[in-house]
């Protein structure tokens, strides 16, 4: 008898392997981080072989964990940091050069030569995308130009392209397998989302030769099988959706109209807007959800480049914390932030605002500012940012959101949630379990191996933990608002100088 789903999350920071039982409860779980490269200032990468390497790793952790045979496994889902890119060799297997991370800005020069050719307007209309070096396409244009003869090697059908869930499937199914899902394939910026298929006039733009890249497929049905020497025996893969649209999935935002946050490395807020694409005048994008039983779901999107991120900053470079989870206790130790304001535009800018070439800043600095207050501070820009996405989705849809659902680690913090509601003037809900990323690449992969029935079987699995009502007066939400606006318009064009 199946008795699991096994989920494979892998972040922008971590991988991570969750069991889930048919009542969509945690019953294992691995995870580890790996390494983060910046060889220039503005540039992320990662190692391909180590993300594929601990993935495996937790997978099999989180099975051993739990003792659970492969045969008791029904299916296996994946879900992903999008847009980060990699290269490898179709002969051999092995990368030619590292990942580049969906936060690397190195091709914003290139990204400013794509808008001056006149291609903003096409590739919007097309892809649903905003020209911008955070997406795929850009990534892998520089690879082709600055790896070594990888042009040539390319065109010559030598190299095999991929995001995350591409290189996972094909190292899972023991190299046989070279596909993503529409999902993914929609944040490249060459795939035409109304079509379904890659654009050959954009990558003839871009000169990317089309024989590199996956196949498509929706994200919920079969993808290959589990090569059996890793698990014991052979599990299928049925599941595969990019982070952000799996969290949509997670938190059974079926219906056109309902929408999710998710606080992780960045922040990603996702509406369904049903079987047609909203295309955005407000700084937002436009991206598939999802394919399931024969159709295509659409979501429109604001990215958020720094949310956790910056908690992490807060540990690790400026060493204000032990752990990220000490930043409630201390954001709680002051009333405000003393007139301060952190904008973590670490990589730039995204939604709805879109500057790579923003950096981040602390304005309002006074003597009397300590580092309690830097700490509130940085959670508070989390929910301003936020804020800024959830406006412009209102203009784009004309929908007025009466709640939103969160998701992610951030979302564990009650001060940032309580901030969130009162800075949204609206109601935030919360569910039980807060791995819906996860949890959405476990339900897609279920319902297409018949472990779950339908999706009305899963809304009645969801379960809400807490919801957070506004509690602040209007006039102090539109100062909070207002020393916001005032602070990250002192970012803007920062790299440029």
């Amino acid at each position: 008898m199946k008795k699991y789903i096994m989920a494979l999350d892998a972040g922008t920071t971590s991988n991570r392997c969750i069991l889930f039982d048919w009542r969509g409860r945690v019953c294992s779980v691995a995870q580890r981080e790996f390494a983060q490269y910046f060889p220039h200032p503005g540039w992320v990468e990662h190692d391909a072989e180590e993300l594929w390497q601990s993935m495996l790793s937790v997978a099999r952790e989180a099975q051993n964990r739990l003792g659970a045979r492969f045969d008791e496994i029904a299916a296996i889902g994946i879900t992903n940091q999008r847009e980060t890119s990699i290269v490898w060799e179709r002969e051999t297997g092995q990368p030619i050069c590292n990942a580049i991370v969906w936060q690397c800005r190195r091709t914003a020069d290139y990204a400013e030569e794509l808008k001056q050719r006149g291609l903003t307007e096409e590739i919007q209309r097309k892809t649903g995308l905003r020209i911008d070096p955070y997406f795929s396409a850009t990534k892998l244009h520089w690879i082709l130009n600055h790896v070594p003869g990888a042009q040539a090697r390319a065109e010559s059908g030598e190299l095999m392209f991929g995001t995350v869930d591409s290189w996972l499937i094909y190292k899972l199914s023991g190299r046989r397998v070279h596909a993503t899902d529409y999902s993914n394939a929609s944040r490249t910026m060459l795939f035409n989302i109304t079509t379904l298929c890659w654009d050959r006039d954009i990558l003839r733009e871009l000169n990317i030769p089309e024989g590199i890249l996956p196949e498509t497929r929706p994200s919920c049905g079969f993808f290959g099988e589990s090569d059996p020497e890793f698990f014991g025996g052979a599990i299928p893969i049925a599941g595969v959706a990019g982070d952000q649209q799996c969290a949509l999935f997670g938190q059974t935002c079926f219906e056109e109209g309902q929408a999710k946050n998710t606080y992780g490395t960045g922040c990603f807020m996702l509406m369904n807007t049903g079987e047609q694409p909203v295309f955005s005048r407000h700084g937002l994008l436009t991206t598939i959800a999802w394919g399931f039983n024969g159709r295509v779901n659409y979501a429109l999107e604001g990215s958020v480049y720094a949310a956790g991120a910056a908690i992490q900053w807060l540990r690790d470079e400026l060493q204000l914390l032990d752990s990220v989870e000490d930043s409630e206790y201390f954001a709680t130790r002051v009333e405000d932030t003393n007139g301060c304001y952190v904008v973590p535009a670490f990589t730039g800018l995204g939604a709805p605002y879109w500057d790579p070439y923003a950096r981040g800043m602390i304005t309002g600095l006074t003597r009397g500012v300590n580092k309690y207050h830097i700490i509130r501070a940085t959670l508070e820009s989390l929910a301003f940012q936020t804020y800024d996405v959830l406006r412009a989705m209102v203009q784009d849809c004309g929908i007025e959101l009466r709640s939103l659902r969160v998701d992610g680690g951030a979302s564990r913090n009650n001060f940032l949630m309580q901030f969130q509601s009162d800075i949204m003037n609206r109601e935030i809900v919360r569910p039980a379990c807060v791995e819906t990323t996860a949890m959405g690449a476990s339900y897609l992969a279920g319902l297409a191996v018949g472990f779950w029935k339908s999706q009305q079987e899963i809304r009645g699995i969801w379960e809400q933990n807490r919801i957070f009502t506004p509690n602040m007066e209007e006039a102090e939400r539109e100062r909070e608002l207002s020393g916001w606006n005032q602070a990250i318009k002192a970012v803007f064009g920062w790299a440029r100088a």
